[in-house]
């Protein structure tokens, strides 16, 4: 950490999430660029994810619940806010959870940026694309049209639709729409956790992965497409935006490239150097219902800001995370 000394000295960066999956990744990623004057926002309760954060360098710790009050009075001068923090539960069915959490809490801290005129850049998400009627395009025409398919994704396109209507903004402002984000520091996140985390996980159990059956007619079992996004990539468009500051508004933040979920089985057993094992499994009826069948990014958005570093192909995450990260 920072000697106390230099508190002050140290514009500040603030990431809620911080104990999370891609928060974290990105307190790591801004320490391994040379910040340390790091606020990390979050419930620190669960003991499950105190390895997220341990290493890293940063000033201190604030939890969720007196964030926005801090926020709100400190003096100190702030950056930049990441929020990334979220429920991400996507079979949670409790519509209050989510108003709370993403919703009411997301407002608060927009409105204290903008009064502040602290920059801001906060995470949107893929779900709110539901079937994907309108495409997959961030423009901001379509978004008060767009039918996500549960209580998470409307509560993600709940809040981007209220914020293109405000007329107080942030000095800079992104809401950055993940796709299927994958990589280091998901171990906490149970079933929400990336299919490449749970296939890895199962070969070292029994030697196979289960992949959940296609109940749609246009897709074959495991033809199911989405798109896979290394977190390393979603760390460095976070810090491109943070010192580029192109211009404000709604970003997609995928690879641009759909795949397939055999694709991404196929891919971990041949990181391992293993022959292929892959059965196939009822998607469950919770679920089976709000499945999205194909997410692909339109990243012309981004790229047209100037962004120019090459993304993770899926074999080239999937060898990384498994070689470097899961099976070191």
């Amino acid at each position: 950490m920072l000697r106390s000394t230099d508190y002050f000295n140290h514009p500040m960066i603030v990431i809620t999430g911080a104990a999370g999956f891609i928060a974290s990744y990105l307190v790591g990623h801004l320490n391994e660029l040379g910040y340390e004057n790091l606020i990390l926002v979050d419930d620190f309760s669960r003991v499950d994810k105190i390895s997220n954060y341990s290493t890293k360098k940063f000033l201190k710790k604030i939890e969720r619940t007196e964030f926005v009050a801090w926020l709100e009075n400190t003096h100190e001068t702030i950056d930049i806010v990441f929020h990334l923090g979220a429920r991400t539960d996507t079979t949670e069915m409790s519509v209050t959870i989510f108003d709370e959490l993403n919703l009411f809490f997301s407002q608060k801290i927009w409105t204290v940026c903008s009064k502040k005129n602290i920059p801001l850049i906060y995470a949107s998400s893929a779900a709110t694309y539901g079937l994907g009627e309108f495409g997959y395009d961030d423009k901001h025409e379509i978004i008060s049209k767009l039918v996500p398919l549960n209580p998470y994704g409307e509560s993600k396109n709940n809040f981007d639709k209220w914020v293109i209507e405000q007329t107080e903004k942030p000095p800079f402002w992104a809401g950055l729409k993940f796709f299927n984000v994958y990589g280091p520091n998901e171990n906490h996140k149970g079933r929400m956790a990336s299919v490449i985390f749970h296939g890895f996980k199962q070969i070292k159990l029994n030697g196979e992965i289960k992949l959940f059956k296609s109940h749609n007619p246009n897709y074959s079992d495991g033809g199911q497409l989405r798109d896979f996004v290394y977190v390393k990539d979603v760390a460095n468009v976070c810090s491109y935006l943070m010192t580029e500051k192109p211009a404000s508004g709604i970003y997609n933040l995928g690879s641009g490239k759909a795949r397939t979920f055999l694709d991404l089985a196929s891919l971990t057993f041949k990181s391992l150097g293993l022959e292929a094992n892959i059965s196939f499994i009822d998607t469950p009826i919770d679920i089976r219902d709000k499945y999205q069948y194909f997410t692909e990014a339109n990243m012309s958005k981004l790229l047209e800001t100037g962004y120019n570093k090459d993304f993770y192909s899926l074999e080239e995450g999937i060898h990384d995370y498994i070689t470097n990260h899961l099976n070191s």
